[in-house]
């Protein structure tokens, strides 16, 4: 597999992050209670950092975009992203364990991180698999 082939066989799955994170942002910063009363647990009072984390959403959503056009060329950010990924859920995780959040806010985790794991996961691994470990992390 060439960078060619391997940027056009996973360009739509970073399209498709960029249009994701566009609606979930926008959805969340213009409608900060939705995702509590779809899951059924209590809004915060202050809804302001919801929103916040939305907007980090959402300035994203171009990042994704432009990873799309050529996912080779942006492998780096694409390590980045998917480091943001695999760190959600892992505070996730503590965050269930130690009762600072109900089980129901796992539904955001599995939309905004989990379902794109594989993508990023097997476009790293073939980017791997042609050049190696180290150029991808000395920024090569």
């Amino acid at each position: 597999m060439d960078q060619s082939s391997l940027s056009a066989r996973y360009s739509g799955w970073f399209y498709a992050a960029a249009l994701y994170n566009l609606l979930w942002g926008s959805a969340n910063i213009m409608f900060p209670r939705l995702f509590f009363e779809l899951v059924r647990i209590p809004a915060p009072a202050d809804t302001a950092l919801w929103q916040v984390l939305g907007m980090f959403v959402l300035v994203l959503a171009p990042a994704y975009w432009w990873m799309g056009r050529r996912p080779y060329d942006h492998r780096h950010f694409i390590l980045i992203a998917l480091l943001g990924k695999t760190f959600g859920p892992l505070g996730f995780v503590w965050s269930l364990a130690t009762g600072a959040l109900p089980p129901a806010f796992g539904w955001t985790i599995l939309t905004n991180d989990l379902i794109w794991w594989p993508a990023f996961w097997l476009f790293l691994r073939d980017v791997i698999r042609l050049n190696g470990l180290l150029p991808l992390l000395r920024g090569e």
